[in-house]
């Protein structure tokens, strides 16, 4: 079985919300015969849409090849949170990789930030950015650790846009009684991810990238010049930049050891009116500390887009059964609130849930397993691959010398382990340990 094709129908975008509210992105033709580019990329999401761009900006001829549409994979299904730094905390990856690249990869998540907001403004998206992320301490021993946290950042790195909340303040901001205390992160934000995608793919196709949707990619033939074959036409190219993520497959071995894909979902409710104001009280996103976390925001109709469960096979579960259990633990006073949409998609995480960059073979690039912290950093891989290629590899090295070790096991036994690790910390979160 292919992810690419076990839950979804050829070339639709899920039936989610923000399917239903994206702005309409007109076909791009799927590759026929050959063609001949200075880089191919595969994949269509933040990641591949955002190398087109900064390549094809940078006078390249580019070739993007999609399986479906652009944007259809996790790029389009996501919570929207544009997150701070990377996804370990500061202390962690200083401990990892020493003070100066702890530094210079905080700077690369500042940098990812900015990038969004400066494309999203540059390119007239019909995308807003929204700031603000707040984040649920679910128990009491964790509040101290994530206000020391606050601390540090803005006395060791100048980020003083972390607002320490008490369980008062917390519970003014998110609605829900469920948390003990935890933070607001001024300086993150939110976004409609699937607009933000279309917006990239726009961009990337006034820049004179060559888009191509309906294009699965099934093969890559190594040489000099890199060959990448789909059903109806084939690329030759001087560089290949891999931006699949949890759908690549087995199209790269040496990535598939270390990025493993995993399921997750999202509900919307219908518009809430006057009770989104008791759900979060500013136009924030929220998450919390749980390890399969709760991740939540405001539609800007007013409705409730809680995402929250996991699943590590190929066919997705009852998504609403799934995903509305955890959002009754968090606001059971929604338990009358209507479900309009349910969806699913597929991301991808690594051992330590750093993002993998990797050259797997000659010419070519590849960065994925961004693990669940992908808005702005794919966004920012994509600029960083387009750099490289130029010559420019400083960023590109900085993130492929970090630790990344493959799943143990090898394809065949990762995906059992991963379960049987997930379910220990699922049921931690349920122990309340």
């Amino acid at each position: 079985m292919n992810l690419l094709h076990s839950n979804d129908r050829r070339g639709e975008y899920p039936g989610s919300y923000y399917a239903a509210t994206a702005t309409p992105l007109a076909p791009f033709p799927a590759l026929a015969g050959e063609v001949r580019a200075d880089v191919c990329v595969v994949g269509g999401g933040f990641t591949g849409l955002s190398a087109a761009l900064h390549l094809a900006e940078r006078g390249y001829d580019v070739v993007l090849l999609e399986a479906h549409r652009m944007g259809f994979g996790a790029s389009g299904r996501n919570g929207g949170q544009v997150g701070s730094g990377q996804r370990l905390e500061q202390d962690t990856l200083e401990k990892m990789v020493g003070l100066d690249d702890a530094r210079r990869l905080w700077q690369m998540g500042e940098d990812a930030k900015a990038l969004v907001r400066e494309l999203i403004d540059s390119h007239d998206m019909a995308c807003k950015y929204h700031s603000g992320i707040a984040h649920g301490c679910w128990r009491a021993r964790e509040v101290g650790h994530t206000h020391a946290y606050a601390e540090k950042m803005a006395r060791d790195y100048g980020y003083d846009q972390i607002e320490p909340l008490d369980r008062a303040g917390i519970r003014a901001l998110i609605g829900s009684e469920a948390y003990q205390g935890g933070d607001l992160d001024h300086g993150a934000g939110h976004v409609h991810p699937l607009n933000f995608a279309i917006g990239l793919a726009a961009a990337a196709a006034k820049a004179g990238a060559k888009l191509h949707e309906l294009s699965e990619v099934t093969r890559i033939e190594d040489g000099t010049r890199p060959v990448i074959h789909t059903a109806e036409g084939r690329v030759v190219a001087d560089h290949v930049i891999l931006a699949a993520n949890g759908y690549l497959g087995g199209l790269e071995p040496k990535v598939a050891a270390r990025v493993m894909p995993i399921n997750n979902f999202v509900i919307a409710t219908e518009p809430l009116g006057d009770r989104a104001q008791e759900i979060l009280s500013q136009n924030v996103a929220a998450h919390d500390t749980k390890f399969v976390v709760n991740y939540w925001r405001l539609s800007e109709d007013g409705r409730l887009l809680f995402g929250g469960g996991e699943s590590y096979g190929y066919r997705f579960p009852d998504i609403v059964r799934t995903v509305r259990k955890p959002m009754l633990q968090v606001y059971p006073q929604l338990a009358d609130a209507r479900i309009d949409y349910a969806w699913g998609g597929t991301l991808a995480i690594t051992m330590n849930r750093m993002p993998c960059f990797i050259r797997p073979r000659p010419n070519v690039l590849s960065a994925s397993g961004y693990s669940g912290h992908g808005v702005a950093l794919a966004t920012l891989a994509g600029k960083v691959m387009a750099a490289a290629i130029a010559g420019q590899s400083e960023r590109f090295d900085l993130m492929a010398r970090l630790p990344m070790p493959a799943f143990p096991g090898g394809p065949a036994l990762r995906t059992p382990l991963l379960v049987l690790a997930m379910t220990w910390f699922a049921l931690r979160d349920r122990l309340g340990f």
